[in-house]
C-alpha cells in the first residue's frame, strides 16, 4: 500500500531538519526505507507541518522527534572511549516514557557506523514494536504505549543526568487519599450502599424549607457522626502508610555515580550504590560487584515473594573485579522491558563497547529485599519506582463485600419500598385534597426514614473489627492474623472448602525415605547398607566413576558402585548453600525437597562441605578428604520445566559431566529406555511418597565446549533467550542420561488433619483437594488423612485429551454421584475447556474431588467456577506461591504460613499456622460472627422500626398530619447514647459453648442456610416492631391526649417506654451474660435518668414525677413485652433449635 501524500515529506523533515552535525551522522547510513518499513507505517496519518528538528530539543519535549548521537554528550563525557569511531552514531529506537506524556521518540543507541540500511532500519523496526495502527490518529499524538514496551540501554556516567526525566521516580506512596481526594472518596465509598445514600438523600432534603420537619440536627447529627468517625478512621490509616513511606523514602543510600548519600527516593536509573549487609534494596538493581572474591551475595526475599530462604544472587563476571571509574565510565547495561515476573530477567553487560556478558535474574537485586550476607555490594539502578518488580506485583487489595451485606443491602431495599407504600397510604387516608399532597408524601419519607437507620453500617464495621480482635486474640489458635476485617461472618458460611496439599494438609518436613535403583531399593532402615557403600568411594574412586570408554550401563556395574555413583549426584545435582550463622551450620535452599537430599546424603557420610558459584566441595566424613567439582553450569528448577541440572568438572578425573534430577513426567522423555521408571514410581506413589527421577550423562570436552559456545551466544540474545537456550540444552544435554535412580521423599500429614477433615465433613463442607504432586501420590494422602474413606469408590479420570472421553467420562459420573473424584490436570483443562457447566453441575455434587498435576491457573478457575455456578461461599486454604491465585479467587482466603514462606499467608483474608486451626475459626468464630452480626443487624432495624412505627400511629391518630413525634436530641440520642452500647453488646453472645462446636459440627450446617438472617426472620422482627411501636404510641396517648398541653407528657411517657423496651428487649435477646454486657446495660439505663432533668424541652418533668406516670409506663411495658416474652418461649419449647437441645443434653 502506498504510503499517505503526506508521509514522504514527513520523512524528508525529519532526516533533513538538522543541523550539519546530525547530517553527518546520518549520512552514513542509507535512507531510503524498506518496504517492511513503509508496511509498517502506512496507516499513519501524518501532519503535513511538521515543526523542524532542533539538535538542542530537551527530554520533556515530547512532541518532536530527537535524533541523537554519542557526540552529543561529549561535552559532558569523561571518558574518551564514549565518542570513540566504532561508536559514532546508534540504530534508531523508538522509545517512550511513563514519566511523561505518551508520545513519539527516536534516539540513537550504539551500533557499528558499517551497518547497511537494512540492518538498521530492521533494528529499527524490531525495537518500534508497533501495535496496530489503526488507533494511531498522526504521527506524534499520545498513543497507548509505555515503557513497558521497550528495552533500555543505561549509561551509569550520563542516564541519570540526561535521562533523569524519562524513567518513573522512586519516591514510594501507598497513600489512599491526598487532599484533594479524600472527601470525595470517602465519600463515595460511603455511599455507595443503599442504605447510606438513602439517608443521605433524607439529610440533604430538610435544606429545603417545605420538607423541614422538626430541628435539622436531628438527620445531620447522625450522618456526620457516621462519617466523622469513619474519616477520623479513615485518617489515621493513610497517615501512618505516610509515614511508613516516608521512612523509606528517605533512607540513605551511597551513590557512587554522585560521590554522596542521597534518599531513596531520589534515585535514578543508572546510579551506581553501595548496599551493605541488613540494608533494604531501594530500586531494581543489576549486582556488579560483591565484596566476597567469589563474587556471590545472599538476599532475602520474604516481603517481596513470601519466601523465607536466603536466595544466592552472583555479580557478574565481568565487572567484579573492574574498578570504580571503570564501572562508571567503561561499562554499559542493557536491560529487558519491565515485566512482573519477579524469576524472569533478560540483560546484558558491555565493557568498553566490545565484550559482553549476558545477565539473569541471578544477576539482580530486585527491590524490597534485603541484603543478608556480610560485606557489601555494587549495583546498578535499571528499574525504579512503578517499574520495579515489587511495584507491578502489588496491585490494590479487592475489597471483598461480604454475604450478609450483601443481604442486608437487599432488606434495606425492601424496606425503603415498605416506606414509600407506607407514606402514599397515608396521604391517601387523608385524601388528595390538599394541592401539596406530594410534599406530604415526601414529609412522611422523611418522617419514617428511621427505619434504614444511619448508624447500621458504622454497628456492622465496629462489630467486624471485635471478631478480627477476636480471632487475633484466641490463645487456642496462636499467631493467627486477620488480614481482611471485612468478612468474618463469611467465615460462618463456607460450603466449600478447596485444599492445597503439600504444606498444607503435610507438614512440608521433607526426609528422604527410599532411594530405588532399579533391581534394588534402600530405606531408612538401611543407611547401614548405604554407609558401607560411601566409605569405599575414596579407595574406589576411579571404578566407581568409570574411566573407562565403555557405555554406562547400569546392568554390568556392581551395585557398590551404582549406589555410589547415585549419592554423588544427589549430592552434587542441587542447589542448596551451606551458610554460617553464629557459627551454626544451616542450609539455604528454595525447596524443602533438595534440603531433604542434602541431608540424606550427609547422613551416609558425605556432606555438603562447601559451595560457590565455581565449585562445590564434598566431604567424605569417613576418611575426612574432600572430593572437589568445578562447577560450569547450573540450569535452575522452574515449574515449567519440573527439573533441574548442573555440569560439573572432576577435578581429581578431569570429566565433565551433566547431572539431572526431575519429575518422572518429564525425566521419563530424557533418561535411556528402560522397564522398570513408571511402574517403580507408581509404587512408590502409593506410599505416599514424593518421587524425583534421577539421572547423568558424561561430556566430553569437546562436545561441553561446542555446548558452551551456543549457549553464550543463546544467553546473549534479547529476543526468545529462554526458548534459545532450551533447544541448545535439548540439543546437547537433554537426551539419552543414564538412569541411576529414583528418590522418594515423605512429607507427612500436619497435626490432627484427620480429626480436621472429618469434623468440616460432618459441618456439611464439602473438601476439595488441588494438588500439582502426582495422581498416586495424591489417592495415597486422601485415603490417610480421611478424604477418601477406606472401601469408598473412586472414579479416575486421567489423560483425557479429546472432547469425545471426556464427554463419555461425564455420562458415568451423573450416574454415580456417590463415588469420589480423582481428575489430573489435563483432563480437567479439557473439562473446563469444553464441558465446564455439564462438568460442575455433576462434581458439586460429589462428596470429594481430588485433582493433581494442576496448574495455579487451575486452581483459580475452579474456585471462580463454583463460586459463579453455585452461589455459595467457597474458601481457599494454601500455603505455597502456588496458591496465591487460587486464595485469591476465593470468597475466603486463608494462607498457612510454612516452610516455603509467607506468600500465600500475605496474600490472604486469614493467616494461620495449621490446618487444624481451621475448625477453631470456621466452627466457632465464624458461627459466632455470623450469628452475632445478623442478630445485631436486626436488632439495630428493629430499633428504627419501632420509632417509624410510633410515628406513624401518631401522625394517623392527628388526622394524618405529617408532624414529627420525636424531635432534636430525642432522635439522636435514642440511636446513639441511650440504645447503642446495649445492641452493640450483642457482638461478644454466643449461644453454645465452644467445645461443643467441634463435639457437634453439625450445628454449623444450620448456618450455609443463612437461617438467621432472612426474609422470613426480617418479617418477625417487622411484625416484632409493629406490635410493640403501636402498643406504646396508643397505650402512651390513651394515658395522656393529643392536646397541645399534652404533648409533651405524651411524648415523655412515649418516649421512656421506648428506651426502656428496647433495653428489655436486648436482655431477652442475650444467651451468655458477661460482664460487660450487664454493665452496659446499667450504665444506659442511669444515663438517660440522669439526662432527664435536661430534656425539659421535650418532655413535661412534672409529669414525670407522678405516679400516674409510672403507673402508666409500667402497663404500656408489660402489654409490650410480656407476650412477646411468653410467644418466645412457647415457641422454643414447641421447636427448639438445635443449639438449645445440644446445649441442654450438654448440661449435667
Amino acid at each position: 500500500m502506498p504510503n499517505p501524500p503526506s508521509f514522504k515529506s514527513h520523512k524528508q523533515n525529519i532526516f533533513n531538519s538538522n543541523n550539519n552535525q546530525h547530517r553527518n551522522s546520518v549520512d552514513s547510513f542509507d535512507l531510503h526505507l524498506d518496504d517492511s518499513f513503509d508496511a509498517a507505517l502506512d496507516n499513519l496519518q501524518i501532519d503535513n507541518n511538521p515543526e523542524p528538528l532542533s539538535k538542542h530539543n530537551t527530554v520533556g519535549d515530547r512532541e518532536s522527534f530527537e535524533m541523537r548521537t554519542v557526540d552529543d554528550f561529549s561535552n559532558h563525557s569523561t571518558d574518551s572511549h564514549r565518542k570513540s569511531s566504532n561508536t559514532d552514531t546508534r540504530p534508531l529506537m523508538y522509545d517512550n516514557r511513563l514519566s511523561q506524556d505518551d508520545s513519539f521518540k527516536f534516539t540513537n543507541i550504539a551500533s557499528s557506523p558499517t551497518s547497511s540500511s537494512n540492518n538498521v532500519f530492521s533494528k529499527a523496526l524490531s525495537f518500534l514494536k508497533i501495535p496496530n495502527t489503526k488507533n494511531w490518529s498522526k504521527f506524534g499524538s499520545p498513543i497507548e504505549l509505555s515503557d513497558q514496551h521497550i528495552e533500555r540501554e543505561i549509561h551509569p556516567d550520563t542516564t541519570p543526568v540526561y535521562d533523569r526525566n524519562r524513567y518513573a521516580s522512586n519516591e514510594l506512596s501507598n497513600a489512599k487519599y491526598n487532599a484533594v481526594t479524600f472527601v470525595p472518596t470517602l465519600l463515595y465509598e460511603q455511599f455507595k450502599f443503599f442504605y447510606n445514600l438513602y439517608f443521605l438523600v433524607v439529610a440533604l432534603s430538610q435544606a429545603v424549607p417545605a420538607l423541614r420537619i422538626g430541628y435539622l440536627s436531628s438527620y445531620i447529627v447522625p450522618l456526620a457522626f457516621v462519617l466523622t468517625v469513619t474519616m477520623i478512621k479513615e485518617a489515621i490509616d493513610d497517615i501512618q502508610r505516610r509515614r511508613r513511606d516516608r521512612e523509606s523514602n528517605n533512607e540513605l543510600y551511597h551513590v557512587i555515580t554522585r560521590n554522596r548519600s542521597i534518599p531513596s527516593k531520589d534515585l535514578k536509573v543508572g546510579d551506581l550504590i553501595k548496599v551493605h549487609k541488613g540494608d533494604r534494596i531501594p530500586a531494581d538493581l543489576v549486582l556488579l560487584q560483591s565484596s566476597e572474591p567469589s563474587g556471590e551475595s545472599f538476599i532475602k526475599t520474604d516481603q517481596l515473594d513470601g519466601e523465607t530462604d536466603w536466595k544466592l544472587r552472583v555479580a557478574c563476571a565481568l565487572t567484579q573485579n573492574l574498578s570504580e571509574n571503570d564501572l562508571i565510565n567503561r561499562i554499559s547495561i542493557t536491560a529487558s522491558a519491565p515485566e512482573k515476573s519477579i524469576h524472569k530477567f533478560l540483560g546484558k553487560v558491555t565493557y568498553k563497547d566490545s565484550t559482553s556478558n549476558a545477565l539473569s535474574v541471578d544477576n539482580t537485586l530486585w527491590a524490597n529485599t534485603v541484603l543478608a550476607s556480610s560485606g557489601f555490594c555494587i549495583a546498578c539502578v535499571v528499574y525504579t519506582g512503578r517499574d520495579t518488580r515489587q511495584a507491578m506485583n502489588t496491585t490494590s487489595p479487592k475489597v471483598k463485600t461480604g454475604l450478609l451485606e450483601l443481604e442486608i443491602n437487599s432488606i434495606s431495599k425492601v424496606l425503603c419500598a415498605c416506606v414509600f407504600a407506607l407514606s402514599i397510604l397515608l396521604v391517601a387516608f387523608a385524601g388528595f385534597h390538599n394541592d401539596d399532597w406530594y410534599i406530604d408524601i415526601m414529609r412522611y419519607l422523611i418522617l419514617f426514614s428511621t427505619i434504614i437507620p444511619v448508624s447500621l453500617r458504622v454497628n456492622l464495621d465496629l462489630a467486624k473489627s471485635v471478631y478480627a480482635h477476636q480471632i487475633e486474640h484466641d490463645k487456642t489458635i496462636p499467631e493467627t492474623i486477620v488480614r481482611t476485617s471485612t468478612i468474618p461472618e463469611d467465615l460462618g458460611r463456607i460450603e466449600y472448602l478447596l485444599s492445597d496439599k503439600t504444606g498444607t494438609l503435610t507438614q512440608n518436613d521433607m526426609q528422604l525415605k527410599k532411594i530405588h535403583l532399579g533391581t534394588v531399593s534402600y530405606t531408612s532402615e538401611t543407611l547401614d547398607i548405604v554407609s558401607d557403600y560411601v566409605q569405599s568411594l575414596v579407595d574406589a574412586k576411579t571404578d566407581s566413576l568409570n574411566n573407562s570408554k565403555a557405555p554406562l550401563s547400569t546392568t554390568r556395574k556392581d551395585m557398590s558402585s551404582r549406589v555410589r555413583d547415585m549419592l554423588i549426584t544427589l549430592a552434587i545435582c542441587h542447589n542448596v548453600t551451606p551458610t554460617f550463622e553464629d557459627d551454626e551450620l544451616t542450609y539455604q535452599a528454595a525447596s524443602p525437597d533438595e534440603i531433604a537430599i542434602v541431608k540424606f546424603t550427609e547422613s551416609v557420610g558425605l556432606s555438603l562441605f562447601k559451595r560457590d558459584r565455581h565449585s562445590i566441595s564434598l566431604l567424605h566424613e569417613h576418611s575426612g578428604k574432600t572430593l572437589n567439582y568445578e562447577i560450569l553450569q547450573v540450569f535452575p528448577f522452574n515449574s515449567d520445566s519440573k527439573r533441574m541440572g548442573i555440569i560439573v568438572r572432576d577435578e581429581q578425573m578431569d570429566e565433565y559431566w551433566f547431572m539431572q534430577k526431575g519429575a518422572d513426567t518429564v525425566m521419563a522423555k530424557i533418561v535411556e529406555s528402560n522397564d522398570w521408571l513408571e511402574e517403580e514410581t507408581g509404587n512408590m506413589a502409593r506410599e505416599g511418597l514424593r518421587t524425583l527421577v534421577i539421572g547423568r550423562r558424561k561430556l566430553n570436552k569437546k562436545i561441553y565446549e561446542q555446548f558452551q559456545k551456543e549457549y553464550k551466544d543463546a544467553s546473549l540474545s534479547m529476543l526468545n533467550r529462554d526458548q534459545q537456550m532450551s533447544q541448545v540444552i535439548a540439543k546437547y544435554l537433554e537426551h539419552d542420561l543414564e538412569l541411576l535412580g529414583l528418590t522418594g521423599v515423605e512429607d507427612k500429614l500436619q497435626k490432627d488433619v484427620k480429626s480436621s477433615i472429618e469434623l468440616l465433613r460432618n459441618a456439611g463442607i464439602k473438601i476439595w483437594m488441588l494438588t500439582g504432586d502426582k495422581v498416586e501420590t495424591a489417592r495415597c494422602v486422601s485415603i490417610s488423612a480421611k478424604l477418601i474413606s477406606r472401601g469408598q469408590y473412586v472414579h479416575t479420570i486421567t489423560k483425557v485429551a479429546r472432547p469425545e472421553g471426556a464427554f463419555n467420562q461425564l455420562e458415568y459420573l451423573k450416574i454415580n454421584r456417590n463415588a469420589c473424584l480423582l481428575i489430573d490436570g489435563e483432563s480437567l483443562g479439557m473439562f473446563l475447556k469444553h464441558y465446564e457447566q455439564e462438568f460442575f453441575d455433576v462434581v458439586v455434587h460429589l462428596p470429594t474431588v481430588i485433582a493433581c498435576r494442576c496448574t495455579p491457573q487451575q486452581k483459580a478457575d475452579v474456585a471462580l467456577v463454583i463460586r459463579r455456578m453455585t452461589g455459595k461461599r467457597v474458601c481457599c486454604i494454601g500455603d505455597g506461591g502456588n496458591d496465591v491465585s487460587m486464595i485469591q479467587c476465593a470468597d475466603v482466603g486463608v494462607g498457612i504460613v510454612g516452610k516455603e514462606g509467607r506468600q500465600a499467608s500475605l496474600a490472604a483474608d486469614f493467616s494461620i499456622t495449621q490446618f487444624c486451626h481451621l475448625t477453631e475459626l470456621l466452627l466457632w468464630h465464624g458461627r459466632n460472627s455470623y450469628k452475632r452480626s445478623a442478630k445485631l443487624a436486626q436488632f439495630v432495624m428493629h430499633r428504627g422500626l419501632i420509632i417509624a412505627i410510633c410515628q406513624a400511629v401518631y401522625s394517623i391518630c392527628s388526622l394524618f398530619e405529617p408532624i414529627a413525634l420525636y424531635q432534636g436530641w430525642l432522635m439522636v440520642g435514642y440511636a446513639t447514647c441511650y440504645t447503642m452500647a446495649p445492641v452493640f453488646s450483642l457482638t461478644l453472645d454466643h449461644d453454645i459453648e465452644e467445645s461443643l462446636t467441634k463435639i457437634y459440627p453439625e450445628l454449623y450446617k444450620e448456618l450455609t442456610e443463612g437461617k438467621s438472617l432472612s426474609y422470613k426472620t426480617f418479617f418477625v422482627w417487622v411484625l416484632l416492631s409493629l406490635f410493640q411501636g403501636s402498643v406504646i404510641q396508643l397505650f402512651s396517648q390513651t394515658f395522656t391526649s393529643l392536646l397541645e398541653d399534652d404533648f409533651t407528657k405524651m411524648v415523655a411517657i412515649s418516649f421512656t417506654a421506648l428506651v426502656v423496651n428496647e433495653l428489655v428487649m436486648v436482655a431477652l435477646e442475650i444467651y451468655t451474660w458477661n460482664k460487660t454486657m450487664f454493665v452496659t446495660e446499667v450504665a444506659t439505663l442511669l444515663f438517660y435518668i440522669i439526662s432527664v432533668p435536661f430534656l425539659g424541652d421535650y418532655f413535661d418533668l412534672r409529669s414525670m414525677t407522678t405516679v400516674k406516670y409510672y403507673a402508666g409506663l409500667l402497663v404500656i411495658l408489660l402489654i409490650s413485652i410480656f407476650p412477646v416474652w411468653t410467644a418466645k418461649a412457647i415457641y422454643r419449647r414447641l421447636h427448639p433449635p438445635s443449639y438449645a437441645k445440644v446445649q441442654e443434653f450438654a448440661t449435667p
